[in-house]
This record gives C-alpha cells, sequence and structure tokens, in this order.
C-alpha cells in the first residue's frame, strides 16, 4: 500500500509542476484534464504527508522514552498513546481512498420514483419521497429540476423523474435504487387499519450522449398533444415528445415543457442516462459473478427500506438500521442512513480485495 501512496504522491508533485507551465496554461483542455486529476490526488496525498509526519513523530517519541529524564519519558509515552490512535485511523482511511473509485461517483443523477402497489396511498408515499430527496438534494445545495411528473388524482405521484445535480450526487445518493415500502393509516382509511404500500426508487448516473453509443436510425420521434392537468395549461400544439430506443424498447415521453425543442432534449437526457444504467448493470453483473453486496444489487423489486409511521420508525433492510426519527428522515435528514450503507459497501469491497 506505501509504495503505491509513494507513487501517488510524486504523480501529485508532478502535476503541480505542470499546472505551473505557461504551456500547460496556454491549452485549456489540457489544463482541465490535469487540474481534475490533481484534485483527485490532494485528498488521498495531504492525508498520506500527515500520516508520514505522526509517523516521524512517533519515531521520535519511542527514543525519548528512553531519556534520563523521568518527565521526558512520561511526556513521549503520552504522545505515543495520543499518536498510536491517530494512525491506525488514518491506516484505515489511506485504504478506503485507494479502493478503486466508481467512474460514475462525480455524476449529477436521474431520479425516477414510482408508485407501486397501494394505489392512491402508493401514489402519496411516492410524492412522499420526492420531497425527502429534494430536501436532502436542496440542504446539500444541489439543484432539483423535475423532468417529468403523473400526477394521481390525490396529489400524489405515480411517476416522478427528477434531475438532481450536485457535487457527487451519485456516490451519495446510488444506494437508494430499490422498493420502499410504507405502513401508515391511508388519510381516506376510516376505520384507522395500517395499509401497507410501496414505491420503486431508480438512481441512474446523468449520461450524456458521448457516454452512450447511440445511432440515428436506433432512434424514433413521435410528437403529440400534451394531456392530462399539465398538458390543458401547456399548450394546444403537438409540444409533446416520445422517443423510442428501437434495439432496447426503452421509450421516454415528456410534455412538461412548451416547446417541442425542450421536451425532446429532456427525453433524450434521460433516455441516455436509462442505456447508461443498463450497461453499468450488465458489467457490474459480469464482475460480479454470482457475488452479491451487502448494500444490495440495486433491482428494483428488492425490498430495502421500510416506513413505518405508528412507530415513527424507519429500517434498512440491508444494513439492519433502524432510526426512530421517521419526520426528520421524511424533511430530508437521511445523512445517517447513507453513511450507513456506504460504510458497508466500503467494508463489503475491502473483503473482495483481500480475497483477490
Amino acid at each position: 500500500m506505501f509504495s503505491k501512496l509513494e507513487n501517488l504522491e510524486q504523480r501529485f508533485e508532478d502535476l503541480e509542476q505542470q499546472l505551473s507551465s505557461p504551456e500547460v496554461l496556454a491549452d485549456q483542455e489540457r489544463y482541465r484534464k490535469l487540474t481534475k486529476a490533481h484534485a483527485d490526488l490532494k485528498e488521498v496525498v495531504d492525508i498520506f504527508r500527515r500520516y508520514k509526519e505522526l509517523k516521524n513523530n512517533l519515531a521520535e517519541s519511542r527514543e525519548l522514552t528512553q531519556d534520563a529524564d523521568a518527565e521526558i519519558r512520561s511526556m513521549a509515552q503520552e504522545e505515543i498513546r495520543t499518536i498510536e490512535p491517530q494512525l491506525e485511523e488514518m491506516e484505515r482511511e489511506l485504504t478506503l481512498l485507494l479502493l478503486p473509485k466508481d467512474p460514475m461517483d462525480d455524476k449529477n443523477i436521474i431520479l425516477e420514483i414510482r408508485a407501486g402497489t397501494g394505489g392512491d396511498e402508493a401514489a402519496l408515499f411516492a410524492a412522499d419521497l420526492f420531497r425527502m430527496y429534494s430536501r436532502y438534494a436542496e440542504n446539500r445545495g444541489w439543484k432539483v429540476e423535475v423532468m417529468s411528473l403523473s400526477e394521481s388524482g390525490v396529489g400524489g405521484a405515480k411517476e416522478v423523474i427528477a434531475l438532481i445535480a450536485g457535487h457527487k450526487a451519485y456516490s451519495y445518493l446510488k444506494y437508494e435504487a430499490g422498493t420502499h415500502r410504507v405502513q401508515r393509516v391511508p388519510v381516506t382509511e376510516s376505520q384507522g387499519r395500517i395499509h401497507t404500500s410501496a414505491a420503486t426508487v431508480a438512481i441512474m448516473p446523468e449520461a450524456e450522449e458521448a457516454d452512450v453509443d447511440i445511432k440515428a436510425d436506433e432512434l424514433r420521434f413521435d410528437v403529440y398533444r400534451s394531456s392530462g392537468p399539465g398538458g390543458q395549461s401547456v399548450n394546444t400544439t403537438d409540444s409533446a415528445v416520445r422517443v423510442t430506443h428501437i434495439p432496447t424498447g426503452i421509450v421516454v415521453s415528456c410534455q412538461d415543457e412548451k416547446s417541442q425543442h425542450k421536451n425532446k432534449a429532456k427525453a433524450l437526457k434521460v433516455l441516455y442516462s436509462r442505456l447508461l444504467q443498463a450497461e453499468q448493470e450488465r458489467l457490474h453483473t459480469e464482475q460480479a459473478e454470482n457475488r452479491r453486496s451487502q448494500v444490495g444489487s440495486g433491482d428494483r423489486s428488492e425490498r430495502i427500506r421500510t416506513y413505518n409511521y405508528p412507530q415513527g420508525r424507519m429500517t434498512d433492510h440491508r444494513v439492519n438500521l433502524t432510526l426512530y426519527k421517521l419526520d426528520a428522515i421524511m424533511e430530508g435528514d437521511i445523512q445517517e442512513i447513507i453513511d450507513a450503507l456506504t460504510t458497508a459497501a466500503q467494508t463489503e469491497a475491502l473483503k473482495a480485495q483481500s480475497e483477490v
């Protein structure tokens, strides 16, 4: 591990020299790539340098335990007791930082939430989930843009598709994919009985056209008049767009904008992301073979979490995490859940690496 860290530090220093070169400064594209590479290495190099400094301090303190002065020996022993746990923690941090990076982690995401079993109550829950993720995103300073919304008659959402743009959005939210279950008394329930409903969440890295290989003749575009609650006020022209990727049969529709051009752009962005996600899942399946991560595969049919309103409880079944602060969670306070899932994924990655 340490020889690899030494090589990364040398690479970091080389990048610093290149970034100060007038030749590089004159080439904006090259400068941008080198700046990103430099930023990607900075965290691990900073910790490694601090680690080496503490290692030297530890060696000096151990030498001082042999000093003739009892007070100096005592101070040295106290210093050793302080430094050793810091070094252990930093070794763990460095090990995690050296794990292979998910190339999608830096991307924005396309969030798709669909009401599942449970009728109107499921649609209300889907809307609640979207609010939860929106609040979380807003608290992080991210932007949320609704790309498509199909509302239910009771103020819920049959389906909502949104772009969430922010620093490493995919790395934070990628483990949210799956089936979310809610247990509560619906507002329409006169007997006070608890009902169980569900909604599915899909998290896809935002893809650009360059990320996927699509030929022009593989796409079919259909335009039609907007309909439904949104369509009545959108316009009376054929501005809605449906795009079909013929080889896979994936269909994306968008009618939220008045402009056909804007609807087409939004539909294509969702399509690119779905195709990229499908390719990522195919590669993951090939690489993982029969191994399943502790945090789950992200399959939409997999129940990952239960929100129990009568008990004020949220349980994530993948990591056996139960929190009794459901009100706060539904207002976007989900960082503790995300941290637990990330830690579980890192632990599994370390285990897999040690078995290679």
